[in-house]
């Protein structure tokens, strides 16, 4: 009788440790890793930072340059969600079937800005031989190649090619205005608003270039897809739409 009492009080344990183990299973923390374009660092850190109080998760930001981020998803980055600041890049991981089929939305829209120093009088004068203008590098952050764009068609990149100081990223290019390393820079209205060391000079007519619209989609690689899909429908609720807009997005209606 003792054995037997004896054999069942091991079992009982097993079985205790098991269901405990099984619970602590179930209340680990998810994780997905989201792979987003610069100007993004400020509205997805204040979404991410409710989101994972919310739904007991944790969020990486993986913030650069959109065409940086595009070759790091090429190569096999660990990557859950892909967020760029242009259509370009994320089109060519569709192409090559590196993003789900069917989950890419375009989620944001964006103005672009000429900014200088907040305590800056100069004009922007392209003639200046003096003169430094700076926006990201084209073919590898949206932004440049937007800034390029818009040069090209107000008819003066031919006199600021020569003064261009180019930058990784659209917050490097809003760095070199605060310390005025450069005059001038080209940025997305969103990243002028997040500085209180910048002023916008000029808004650039949207004719100047193709429309600034963010795209997102889940990785096709993602070992987190229902996860990831639950995070994009959160970034197209009224919840994030008040917090985008706060920064100085526009959110598109899909």
């Amino acid at each position: 009788m003792k054995k037997t009492n004896k054999i069942l009080l091991i079992v009982s344990t097993i079985l205790v440790l098991g269901l405990s183990g099984c619970s602590k299973v179930s209340k680990e923390k998810q994780n997905i890793t989201i792979s987003a374009a610069a100007s993004l660092k400020e509205p997805l850190e204040e979404i991410k930072g409710i989101y994972e109080k919310e739904n007991n998760m944790n969020i990486t930001l993986n913030l650069g340059a959109s065409g940086t981020l595009q070759k790091q998803i090429e190569q096999g980055a660990d990557c859950d969600i892909y967020i760029s600041a242009s259509p370009k890049q994320i089109n060519v991981l569709e192409k090559k079937n590196l993003i789900k089929k069917d989950s890419k939305i375009d989620l944001l829209q964006n103005k672009l800005v000429i900014i200088s120093n907040k305590e800056s009088n100069k004009n922007l004068d392209p003639n200046d031989s003096e003169l430094k203008f700076s926006i990201g590098t084209p073919k590898v952050v949206p932004a440049g190649d937007y800034a390029k764009e818009s040069l090209e068609n107000m008819g003066m990149y031919d006199k600021l090619k020569d003064k261009i100081i180019y930058a990784k990223d659209v917050k490097q290019v809003l760095s070199y205005v605060e310390t005025n390393n450069v005059d001038f820079g080209m940025v997305y209205k969103s990243d002028a608003l997040s500085s209180d060391k910048c002023k916008i000079y000029e808004v650039v007519d949207d004719n100047m270039h193709k429309p600034i619209i963010y795209p997102a989609a889940i990785v096709e690689s993602t070992k987190n897809e229902s996860q990831s899909d639950k995070f994009i429908k959160h970034l197209k609720s009224s919840e994030s739409k008040l917090i985008f807009e706060k920064y100085g997005f526009e959110c598109v209606n899909n």
